[in-house]
């Protein structure tokens, strides 16, 4: 009986080392945040999640657990401060706003986030930034910034480029998931998005889904259109696999 109990011992630890799923603190510019990071090994593939405008709730750890299932390293990054999850209308606004005001700053996080994974043993040199709506704008902002990533990937997210930016800089491929029915982010603003990546040569993706709106992946939430999640999806985890596979693929 002590050598099955030793065995299965064991097994829990080296299970336990294999697979990690918890939150982090860390410091971005002397500030406090509290990201949260799963991975299933020390070669998985990292991709780098920014939340929507709630801050990082359960939903992105959700979505972060269902990418390290298919075998991916997950850092979800706190993009507010730490403690910092918003519920009342005004105060998201208030954040959001904060940051499309210091684009810097919202850059920073970005890199302070990645500078953190890498702190944790994450693989760094193979990495796709995604993100939700607030968080898919902030995807765009690290293209145009050229932070470098094999992949920008956002769903429903914010795609206007600010006054004086391009995407000159964008060094790995965009994917986007839109919504037609998505009554915040036009399809002027598609269809922009899509001019300038091809004037500037950028490896691009856009996918629109007929009768989705804003925030159609949200689950449980009024917005949520099932068709649109589960092909957007589905998509997403294929794109990946070609451009970021994991040991088991």
């Amino acid at each position: 009986m002590k050598k099955l109990q030793h065995a299965a011992l064991m097994i829990a630890l080296v299970l336990t080392s294999l697979a990690t799923a918890a939150s982090v603190d860390y410091t971005v510019m002397g500030d406090p945040y509290e990201g949260y990071f799963t991975s299933p090994d020390a070669e998985a593939p990292l991709v780098l999640l920014l939340h929507d405008w709630d801050g990082l709730t359960d939903y992105e750890v959700k979505r972060s657990q269902m990418l390290a299932d298919q075998g991916y390293a997950v850092f979800a990054a706190d993009l507010f401060g730490k403690g910092v999850r918003p519920t009342r209308m005004e105060d998201k606004r208030q954040h959001t706003g904060e940051l499309y005001q210091d684009r810097e700053k919202m850059r920073n996080l970005i890199l302070g986030a990645l500078e953190k994974a890498a702190e944790l043993g994450a693989n760094t040199e193979s990495v796709a930034i995604m993100g939700y709506c607030f968080g898919g704008a902030a995807v765009l902002e690290a293209a145009r910034a050229g932070i470098p990533a094999n992949a920008y990937v956002t769903f429903h997210g914010g795609l206007g480029t600010p006054e004086g930016q391009s995407h000159a800089n964008t060094k790995g491929e965009v994917l986007v998931f839109h919504g037609t029915a998505d009554a915040l982010i036009t399809m002027d603003q598609f269809a922009g998005l899509a001019k300038e990546l091809e004037e500037h040569g950028v490896s691009h993706e856009l996918i629109t889904y007929g009768g989705a709106p804003h925030a159609f992946t949200v689950f449980e939430s009024g917005s949520y259109h099932e068709q649109a999640d589960q092909k957007s999806w589905a998509r997403f985890l294929t794109f990946l696999s070609g451009i970021l596979p994991t040991s088991g693929k």
